[in-house]
């Protein structure tokens, strides 16, 4: 059964099983796309503007001194994001290119979270975001939570889902899945119900999961947060392979040892502004705007 343009459209859409599907990146278009939803309703209130974007209050731009040789995939200019009364996210500018491994770091609540779903296409938005074709097509995303969603289904089924409703054709799944369980070490555990494996092993079938997809872009909240330090390690290290492959990965944390391990890049923010982005040896050495030090320096004043 071939699922509709919308992936998401044969649930319904207050089922609790919707919800977590949307939320932990399943929920990608049958295009191969996980951009549209928010874009193309952004694409029709520009159209209705007259064909510019919102305009978004300019604000102080991230010290930064990123200069890439790579593909852009990405780039977010002076975007914005609102919640309520809430401003989560103000003046951002960003791009992401093929193969960075680009890691966020700030304290709770400075908007690491809401930029991964701003990238990702997940939450309305101010100002402008733009997806690259540098193969013909917009790049793939695929995005982890720190606790992923998992049906009371198999191993296997978890991933055959993602692929059926990516669009995967019938005849590629059981190799895609075969090969995304064997990839993450999870192969001998395809018919064991996804619920009973430990923590570690979750969030393992979760980047298979994503990784069957082929996504172009990884996006990742706090993927080790939850875990033992010996899951940490064998998560970090699929990371890190999964990056090797030429996944261009995003992640957030609040270890900045796993930053220096994993990143080539990392942004730091602050109070939903980008304050820092940098090569990670530079970020760890250059001297920073004073709230990026103190954080590195664990003297970070919290304010109620």
């Amino acid at each position: 059964m071939k699922p509709p343009s919308r992936s998401w459209c044969w649930l319904p859409t207050g089922s609790t099983t919707f919800a977590a599907l949307r939320e932990d990146g399943l929920a990608a278009a049958a295009s191969g796309s996980s951009l549209q939803p928010i874009d193309a309703a952004q694409a029709r209130r520009d159209a209705a503007a007259g064909g510019g974007a919102q305009q978004a209050e300019p604000h102080p731009p991230a010290a930064s001194s990123v200069q890439s040789a790579g593909v852009p995939l990405l780039r977010l200019q002076q975007a914005g994001v609102r919640f309520g009364e809430v401003q989560a996210l103000r003046g951002v500018d960003l791009t992401l290119y093929r193969g960075d491994r680009l890691v966020l770091v700030g304290p709770n609540g400075s908007g690491k979270t809401t930029l991964l779903r701003l990238l990702h296409g997940l939450v309305p938005f101010e100002g402008r975001r733009e997806a690259f074709a540098p193969q013909g097509r917009t790049p793939v995303l695929a995005m982890l939570f720190q606790r992923p969603f998992l049906l009371s289904l198999s191993v296997r089924t978890n991933v055959r889902l993602g692929l059926w409703l990516h669009g995967v054709p019938r005849a590629l799944r059981a190799e895609r899945c075969a090969r995304a369980l064997q990839r993450v070490g999870l192969d001998g555990e395809a018919r064991r119900p996804a619920r009973d494996l430990s923590g570690g092993q979750q969030q393992r079938l979760a980047l298979a999961r994503a990784w069957a997809l082929q996504p172009d872009v990884l996006l990742l909240d706090e993927p080790t947060a939850s875990l033992d330090p010996g899951a940490k390690r064998e998560v970090e290290h699929l990371i890190e392979h999964l990056a090797q492959d030429g996944v261009t990965v995003v992640m957030s944390t609040h270890n900045l040892g796993q930053a220096k391990r994993l990143g080539t890049r990392v942004a730091y923010l602050e109070a939903g502004r980008l304050v820092v982005d940098l090569p990670v040896d530079r970020f760890f050495n250059d001297v920073l705007p004073a709230e990026a030090a103190q954080f590195l320096k664990g003297e970070l004043s919290w304010k109620g």
